[in-house]
């Protein structure tokens, strides 16, 4: 199973230790606001023990293949951008979610669709899945344009479906499927 991910623009790779203080950075980084509203795990008051949870876990996770977590970062600087992941599996139907994040001072630039369309891919050709789903807060804007970016269908809002800090949110479901990545590849090529 590849675990290193690459389109040229990002990399994708399962997290190492040494990224304990690179996460850490870029949560205190982008802590506060619309960013923790949407990412309640990356509060003001995030610390490197949190960081330190989250990255020893990761191999685990693997390992028992409930979660799929990746370092998103730039191939030639090796500077950490965020993360993106595949979670909640539903193996009898073959679908899972697909979460991400980036950091505040990498945002606006394409990594977030990047990553996002990579680990989806991962998820299809690797993993099997028949089906990607991605569920956002309705007033979550900047990630659903990540969803329209990728091509992602928008399927409806699903009411009180989540819950975010100490309340419940509705939210909107997108989906992929692994035909809808070379439909998307190939307009793209006629768009350029």
């Amino acid at each position: 199973m590849r675990t290193n991910l690459s389109d040229g623009t990002i990399a994708l790779r399962k997290y190492r230790r040494s990224d304990i203080p690179l996460l850490y950075a870029a949560a205190r980084e982008s802590a506060g606001g619309e960013f923790t509203r949407w990412m309640p795990w990356c509060h003001e008051a995030y610390t490197a023990e949190e960081s330190t949870a989250f990255v020893l876990t990761r191999a685990e996770a693997w390992a028992r293949e409930e979660e799929y977590d990746f370092a998103i970062v730039d191939p030639k600087t090796r500077g950490f951008l965020g993360g993106v992941g595949l979670n909640q599996f539903n193996p009898n139907h073959q679908f899972a979610n697909l979460g991400y994040w980036v950091r505040s001072s990498a945002m606006g630039r394409g990594i977030a669709p990047a990553a996002a369309l990579l680990a989806a891919r991962f998820g299809f050709e690797e993993l099997g899945l028949e089906r990607v789903e991605i569920v956002i807060a309705v007033e979550n804007g900047r990630s659903h344009r990540v969803a329209e970016k990728i091509g992602a269908t928008r399927e409806g809002i699903l009411r009180n479906r989540l819950a975010i800090a100490d309340r419940r949110d509705d939210a909107v479901m997108y989906s992929l499927i692994p035909g809808d990545l070379d439909k998307n590849a190939a307009a793209a090529k006629e768009d350029s």
